[in-house]
């Protein structure tokens, strides 16, 4: 059943392999950004399935809806374009509505290029050279991979700030580390552009974020998933979904005493 609310959408699926409804009093919230598909819908899946609410957030709600009825647990639905504050603040009023409060928040939306992620793979990657990529399509990937970031950050601040432990997670890429593009034998430094840029940018926003909230308690990590198999790099990637939302999702679940400001991958420490 679905509420269309303005540019809120909410779907509640908690049901158990029996088909009778799961009660799971105090479960923590969930809210997982760009997680109709790929890594985000993966992370979104294992946190339900360790048993918290998620709550996906989709450009498209109709997009939202068919991800979520893949999952089991509790599960809804908000829409959400990270790159239009109406839309953000309005999925924030409706989470602070329906639940109160935020535990973790994993800003995974992010696009590699500019334009529709159901356009053709390109075969150009001009706009991904900053000597010569229109301003336009920076902009564009910037205001997805940076700007977005902030932009839903500070809207579910305060409702993160009424959580016991709340978490922020934010989706990185060794291709933004600057300290490992900057060696001379790294073949990837040919790519450091556009994409990798807003990457870099959104690292350093991230930890600008575990600074200002440390006092708070507010815990915020970036997990990188590598080179994943996704719509983002035409499938292209050596690692599957499972695998790259794997820090993701422990970062996610961190304690209180856990680890804030860092930047790692399930081997560990990613150099920044």
């Amino acid at each position: 059943m679905f509420r269309f609310l303005g540019y809120r959408i909410a779907m509640a699926l908690a049901t158990a392999s029996h088909g009778k409804e799961i009660v799971m009093p105090n479960k923590e919230i969930a809210l997982v950004t760009g997680a109709n598909k790929g890594i985000g819908l993966q992370i979104a899946t294992e946190l339900a399935a360790i048993g918290l609410t998620v709550i996906i957030g989709a450009r498209d709600p109709e997009k939202g809806a068919k991800a979520a009825n893949s999952i089991e647990g509790d599960i809804h639905v908000v829409q959400l374009d990270v790159t239009d504050r109406t839309s953000v603040e309005a999925a924030a009023a409706y989470i602070g509505a329906e639940f109160d409060h935020l535990d973790v928040l994993v800003n995974n939306a992010g696009i590699v290029r500019p334009g529709s992620s159901s356009d053709p793979f390109p075969t150009d990657f001009s706009f991904n050279d900053l000597t010569k990529a229109p301003m336009d399509a920076v902009r564009e990937v910037w205001e997805t991979n940076v700007f977005g970031l902030i932009t839903v950050t500070q809207a579910m601040l305060p409702l993160l700030r009424k959580s016991a432990a709340a978490r922020i997670v934010n989706i990185g890429s060794t291709g933004g580390s600057l300290s490992w593009n900057s060696r001379p034998d790294n073949d990837h430094r040919k790519m450091f552009g556009t994409y990798s840029t807003s990457k870099s940018a959104a690292h350093a926003v991230s930890l600008a974020f575990a600074f200002a909230l440390e006092e708070e308690g507010i815990k915020v990590n970036i997990a990188c998933p590598g080179h994943t198999a996704t719509a983002l790099n035409n499938f292209s990637g050596a690692r599957s979904i499972q695998e790259g939302a794997r820090e993701a999702v422990r970062l996610a679940m961190v304690g209180p005493d856990g680890p804030t400001g860092t930047f790692s991958d399930e081997d560990g420490p990613v150099e920044w």
